[in-house]
């Protein structure tokens, strides 16, 4: 899959759980539903690229994408 797509994905999912007053809830909240709901390798691509760049993702996105690399 294109990181293009994974990374309006993990930004559409950041954008839901956005409502949530606490950030950190939020966070994990996104955590949760890519490990979830994810093919592994799409997880490792999100990740890698969280990693190497991140630039295109939202703040909330980044911060729950590396929850997902310390899990």
């Amino acid at each position: 899959m294109k990181i293009e797509t994974l990374v309006k994905m993990a930004n559409d999912i950041g954008n839901f759980f956005n409502a949530e007053s606490n950030k950190e809830i939020a966070a994990e909240g996104i955590s949760k539903h890519i490990l979830r709901s994810w093919h592994p390798k799409m997880r490792n691509e999100i990740i890698a690229y969280c990693k190497e760049d991140g630039s295109a993702l939202s703040e909330l996105a980044r911060t729950a994408i590396t929850k997902l690399d310390q899990a």
